[in-house]
């Protein structure tokens, strides 16, 4: 495992227990999504998994060596790239990238082709003596990656790596966390956007209070709760008398007056019993199509809808 966390423990003054018992485990080669709603625990695991952070009990081993702040044989194999952009002001594109990897790698010529390799990876060829406050969102989100991954860390913990930035700076960002796995990297991924944990993780926690409440594939997540299918059948001359045919499903409602939506338990073959129904009764259809339960309603259902501070 590279990193694996058992049974970790930590309060604030106060009595606020950020974390009950927390336990978890990453595979090598694997994006990991860590999610949980606002005060589940996410940012407080994080940092003691960095060491930032001292925790009341538990353990944390990451490569098999327990985690302490002054390993630094472990944490240059460690990039984070947290949500709120880490740069310097005063330092231009490039000169940011080598700070950040000059911590690791001290060898010149070795550090100046890393930062070349990060320039290149995260697309910021021409952007190199450009100042922070002059790049868009896109461009500073992709600086504050590079800045972390610059040294080629083994491990590398993304946190809401996408917030803030235009739909084709996620796609970008998105497709270049893949290829970071594909070239041999662990990811760590935290975000909020469920659509994207969806698209590009292999395995996802969800915590709340301070503990593990579901873990898997998105595939077994999505099978431990009851939530219906809903399929969606368009037809030019809906008559009211159409939604009695539906009777035996959970409902069956009339939507812009040319779609029939039906709710059904979440099982196979749905849509072949609904097909059934309408060529059964002669009735003339257009586009037929269903709609499965997201990860969002999945974690909706397990964190609750109660908005958190």
């Amino acid at each position: 495992m590279v990193v694996t966390i058992k049974d970790l423990h930590k309060t604030y003054k106060g009595g606020n227990k950020a974390l009950n018992g927390l336990s978890l485990e990453v595979r090598e080669g694997e994006i990991f999504g860590l999610l949980g709603p606002n005060g589940s625990g996410k940012t407080t695991a994080i940092n003691c998994l960095l060491s930032l952070l001292k925790y009341d009990s538990g353990e944390i081993k990451v490569f098999d060596t327990e985690i302490s702040p002054d390993n630094y044989e472990i944490k240059k194999n460690i990039g984070v790239v947290f949500q709120n952009v880490a740069v310097f002001d005063e330092l231009t594109v490039y000169e940011n990238i080598d700070y950040f990897c000059g911590l690791y790698i001290k060898d010149k010529q070795l550090r100046k082709q890393y930062v070349a390799e990060a320039i290149s990876f995260t697309s910021l060829e021409g952007y190199e003596k450009f100042r922070p406050k002059k790049l868009s969102g896109g461009l500073l989100r992709r600086l504050n990656i590079a800045c972390g991954i610059a040294h080629k860390p083994k491990l590398i913990i993304l946190d809401e790596p996408t917030v803030a930035v235009d739909p084709q700076s996620r796609n970008s960002i998105l497709e270049k966390i893949v290829e970071l796995k594909n070239q041999g990297s662990t990811i760590i991924y935290t975000s909020h956007y469920m659509e994207e944990v969806e698209q590009i993780c292999d395995y996802i926690t969800i915590i709340d209070k301070g503990n593990v409440i579901a873990h898997g594939t998105k595939e077994k997540l999505k099978s431990m709760i009851d939530l219906e299918e809903t399929i969606g059948v368009e037809i030019n001359d809906i008559k009211p008398e159409y939604l009695e045919l539906f009777k035996d499903f959970l409902h069956a409602e009339i939507v812009d007056k040319k779609v029939i939506k039906i709710k059904c338990n979440n099982t196979d073959h749905n849509i072949v019993s609904v097909l059934k129904i309408l060529q059964d009764n002669n009735i003339s259809y257009g586009r037929i199509y269903s709609e499965r339960p997201t990860l969002n309603d999945v974690f909706l259902e397990l964190t609750g809808k109660e908005l958190r501070d």
